[in-house]
């Protein structure tokens, strides 16, 4: 027993000294565990990254484990920082500075119309390597035209790629509704419908334009 200012405390010389040793021995794990959480946040918002599962995507929260992604097709999810298939791209360092959310919508956008003119190598069906499209015209008087098959491919995945980079932004936009986003929605999923037809041109399935109810019309 020990007095202090008239107080008895009932811990003994050795009670102390062990609790004190146990502190100590516990304070290197501490440090341990708190540098391993922030080698783990190597990247902050704006980080480009790519996942197996959802694709390529941008960093829009650094939580404590984890990352709030938005990626491009696959929309907003929350992933583990540790997650062994997820793949750093492009690499922001994390500011110290609170950013809005005004401030984080612009960064997206950014980042996704600067992704606009990354262009996915999409291949071209191995029957039309070399192929040419040969536009006739009804009179027999005036000639016909000729088209490289892979030129006329190209300017199509062009064009279904800037209409996802079109959904992504309309998904993002902050001064539109949900309803709003929903019927402009419908529309690009309609001209997706109706670009069904070239999908005969595309070698990979997962390419392919894909009509309202998901499938090749």
């Amino acid at each position: 027993m020990r007095q202090i200012n008239g107080l008895c405390l009932g811990f003994s010389h050795d009670r102390v000294m062990h609790a004190g040793n146990r502190i100590m021995s516990f304070l290197p794990t501490l440090a341990i565990r708190k540098n391993t959480i922030m080698e783990e946040q190597t990247v902050g918002i704006g980080s480009r990254v790519q996942h197996p599962k959802y694709g390529q995507g941008v960093v829009t929260g650094v939580r404590l484990t984890t990352y709030l992604i938005t990626f491009l097709e696959a929309g907003t999810h929350e992933v583990m920082q540790d997650d062994p298939q997820l793949e750093i791209m492009d690499a922001v360092e994390i500011s110290s500075e609170i950013e809005t959310l005004s401030d984080l919508e612009k960064s997206v956008l950014g980042i996704l119309r600067k992704w606009a003119q990354i262009q996915e190598v999409v291949p071209l069906g191995d029957r039309w390597k070399d192929g040419v499209m040969i536009l006739k015209p009804g009179d027999k008087n005036l000639t016909s035209k000729e088209i490289p098959i892979d030129i006329f491919f190209h300017k199509i995945v062009m064009l279904r790629d800037r209409l996802r980079v079109l959904e992504q932004n309309i998904n993002a936009h902050p001064k539109l509704s949900d309803e709003d986003k929903v019927n402009l929605q419908q529309y690009i999923t309609r001209i997706y419908g109706t670009l069904t037809t070239f999908n005969v041109l595309f070698k990979n399935k997962d390419h392919q334009f894909t009509g309202e109810k998901g499938k090749s019309e």
